[in-house]
């Protein structure tokens, strides 16, 4: 079977590798891909743009592709599955409605309401105005959401009035889109921040295995949200208890109330939760796509073949399936470019990918490009170093030795990816 890959990150890169492992799959094109996937025996690249859906279809049907996997948001809040679907054709990835999930924070927070989901206390405006009195109303610390896709850089948790409204001004001055503005200001919950990535088929939803992400830019989680500095898996502080009710009160509720919505929602749903401090899981968002860079770390240690839980997903035949893991842990780390989340600079020549992975690290490259044969980078977060262990305490041991080979100029990451789950507090 031929796969096509929509998207050009480290989510996606991971993604065609974790297919290639599987003797079914002959050849991977990704669209547009990036300089990961040019290097990567049996991946191909096609110039083609994520929401040239013509382009990708007239592909498809030339070449024999047997299944499209949908990386990014943006392809599937435009409808994507929606266009390959009504062509018959196999798409992994919600329709433009379940997108809604991930698009609008304030639809997703109405069906989280309907469906009875925990989830923080929120309010919802068109009006700048309306909403700084609100915040002076609740308070600060408080959570400022710019409505729809924002590439993970959307969110304000505000200490301060003054900075709640900054957010709200920068939100309303169109930073993150100029159609239809809305602020969600939520309540602030302390407490830890775990990813869910789960399966569904519109019938079954199937979780995999909980990580944890770092957003802030910062060490100790401080400093600016960034599109994540890093990732470990399995998290401990969701117990198979945990998990259980995870499963029981947020998963299946959800899947429910879409199905009450007349959405056949096909897909990873991707449940962004806090666990407060009294341990009660309580949803902060919801992503219609795999997690990045979550999924690198999830996905390393899959053992049921990945194409197989793909193609349960597109047919609903996930029932069938009870989804095997290796024993372990594993961790990811970003090494992003000197100034980001802010501006940086692209172009820079990379070295030590080979020496790397000679350490035991599978490298994924997420903003990378391959230049007269020559790896430089090509965007904020640009590879994102994978190590797997018996331990968590090893992996990240692994994964670090691996960092400490890769060099451009500028190159930053934090040095406490996995720390807390290992008891380190800072």
């Amino acid at each position: 079977m031929k796969v096509l890959v929509v998207g050009n990150g480290g989510r996606e890169h991971a993604i065609a590798k974790k297919l290639l492992e599987s003797t079914r799959i002959k050849q991977v094109f990704c669209v547009p891909g990036n300089g990961g996937t040019a290097t990567t025996p049996g991946c191909q690249n096609l110039s083609l743009n994520i929401d040239d859906f013509q382009g990708i279809e007239r592909f498809v049907m030339v070449n024999n592709i047997g299944l499209v996997i949908v990386g990014p948001e943006l392809p599937l809040s435009l409808g994507i599955a929606d266009y390959f679907q009504q062509r018959k054709m196999m798409i992994f990835g919600p329709t433009k409605a379940g997108a809604q999930i991930e698009s609008s924070k304030s639809w997703a927070k109405e069906l989280m309401l309907e469906a009875g989901i925990p989830t923080p206390k929120a309010a919802v405006f068109t009006d700048a105005e309306a909403a700084k009195a609100y915040v002076l109303e609740q308070g600060t610390p408080i959570v400022i959401k710019a409505d729809g896709l924002a590439s993970g850089k959307g969110v304000t948790v505000a200490t301060t009035v003054k900075m709640a409204h900054s957010a709200i001004n920068t939100i309303f001055r169109g930073e993150f889109g100029t159609d239809n503005i809305r602020v969600v200001v939520e309540e602030f919950l302390t407490g830890q921040e775990v990813s869910i990535l789960a399966l569904t088929d519109g019938i079954t939803v199937e979780p995999l295995l909980p990580a944890q992400d770092h957003k802030a830019i910062g060490e100790g989680d401080k400093g600016a949200n960034t599109g994540g500095m890093g990732a470990y898996a399995p998290a401990p502080i969701v117990t198979p208890e945990l998990m259980e009710r995870i499963q029981e009160e947020i998963l299946e509720p959800t899947l429910a109330a879409l199905q009450k919505r007349k959405i056949d929602y096909r897909g990873v749903l991707y449940a962004g939760l806090m666990i407060t401090p009294d341990g009660e899981p309580k949803v902060l968002e919801f992503n219609c796509r795999f997690g990045d860079p979550e999924t690198q770390a999830v996905l390393s240690l899959l053992e049921t073949p990945l194409e197989d839980l793909v193609l349960a997903c597109c047919q609903q035949r996930l029932g069938e399936y009870s989804i095997r893991w290796k024993s372990g842990a594993s961790v990811c780390v970003v090494l992003a470019s000197g100034g980001y989340p802010g501006s940086y600079q692209k172009g820079k020549v990379i070295t030590g990918i080979e020496e790397a992975e000679a350490k035991g690290a599978e490298v994924f490259h997420a903003g990378t490009q391959l230049k007269q044969h020559q790896l430089v980078s090509d965007g904020g977060r640009v590879l994102g170093v994978t190590a797997a262990g018996e331990t968590l305490e090893q992996a990240i041991s692994k994964a670090y030795a691996a960092v400490d080979c890769i060099q451009f100029e500028g190159v930053y990451c934090r040095r406490d990816i996995g720390r807390r789950a290992l008891g380190d507090k800072n």
